[in-house]
């Protein structure tokens, strides 16, 4: 298998264009996606190659956007439909959540619903508290909603196919610092040449240990491989799980770490309260307590905004030191 160095950006457009020319049925359409190239770059060339009536721009409305996206799903099409922030996310929550989640149940499985809703976070990228909002727990109280966090090049071009290809509606949150921080382990990576999927609901062990257990979502997997590495140098052998999918959760190959390590930390930028973390910890304490030899500790964002100012965000945010406090709490 011939393999290359993609960015995340590369890997996510890559995976956009060999479905188009897959399938004549997927469509995209969003802010600024057609003429521009997309604002961060993943829509780039698709109007050149694919035309108008497969790429659209969108006037500025997320509740249009995805309104439209479940009316063409409805009419045979397999529309990627894009929210330029995830904090907008919010005004289409009546859409996403209160009807595209529930189609297939309420019409009894005689409708599909093939939708892709890609938007982005923009935490540590200094953008201010209405647009680096990372509240991707929230769907999880949308049963029927898929929801994606890719961490790498990797799983970002095989889960959005995936994505694309699968008959109910995906959430798929990219993080908008993995699109332009070089220093990040998920900035950029070995890529495939030939055609690959990653299933849905199936978490990734990134690095192998035995003394603790860190799992992470999308940014802060890069901050855990960093942590892992320190923390070898001092003689503690950390296990990374990328949960890569957070609905459906693939709970058991959390649990089946746990039991080997005996320790779990969690690393996410949810804030601690009602997060991903603390649906984690609740499924662990419930079904593998008897396995944990200390605390579950949680590495989360602070109950607050997000700070613009640089230097506070940096602060505010999950990172490599914080995670490696936290393990050295229940690794002594």
């Amino acid at each position: 298998m011939s393999v290359r160095e993609l960015t995340y950006v590369e890997a996510l457009n890559e995976a956009l264009k060999e479905e188009m020319r897959r399938d004549g049925s997927v469509v995209v359409f969003g802010e600024e996606v057609a003429l521009s190239g997309g604002v961060y770059k993943v829509t780039k060339d698709l109007l050149k190659e694919f035309g108008p009536s497969r790429v659209m721009d969108t006037p500025i409305s997320e509740i249009a956007i995805v309104g439209a996206a479940i009316g063409a799903a409805l009419n045979g099409l397999r529309p990627v439909a894009e929210i330029m922030f995830f904090d907008f996310a919010g005004i289409a929550f009546d859409q996403i959540v209160t009807h595209a989640s529930k189609i297939r149940f309420t019409s009894g499985g005689q409708l599909k619903l093939p939708l892709v809703i890609r938007t982005q976070y923009s935490l540590g990228r200094s953008y201010g508290s209405q647009h680096t909002q990372f509240f991707a727990a929230s769907f999880l109280q949308a049963p029927g909603l898929k929801i994606v966090l890719p961490s790498t090049p990797y799983d970002a071009k095989g889960l959005l196919k995936s994505a694309i290809r699968d008959d109910d509606p995906v959430l798929f949150i990219e993080s908008g610092a993995l699109y332009v921080n070089k220093n990040y382990y998920g900035y950029k990576g070995a890529v495939p040449q030939e055609e690959y999927l990653i299933p849905l609901g199936k978490a990734d062990v990134k690095r192998r240990g035995d003394d603790v257990t860190v799992v992470a979502v999308s940014r802060t997997v890069s901050e855990a491989i960093a942590a892992s590495k320190t923390l070898e140098q001092e003689g503690i052998n950390a296990e990374v799980v990328d949960l890569r999918t957070i609905q459906p959760m693939d709970y058991e190959t959390v649990v089946q770490s746990v039991r080997k390590t005996n320790r779990l930390v969690i690393a996410e930028d949810s804030v601690k309260t009602g997060g991903i973390s603390a649906e984690v910890a609740a499924y662990v304490a419930e079904y593998a307590l008897d396995a944990l030899e200390g605390p579950i500790i949680r590495v989360n964002s602070p109950p607050m905004p997000a700070p613009q100012s640089q230097p506070l965000e940096k602060q505010y945010m999950v990172s490599a030191e914080k995670i490696v406090d936290a393990v050295k709490k229940l690794v002594k």
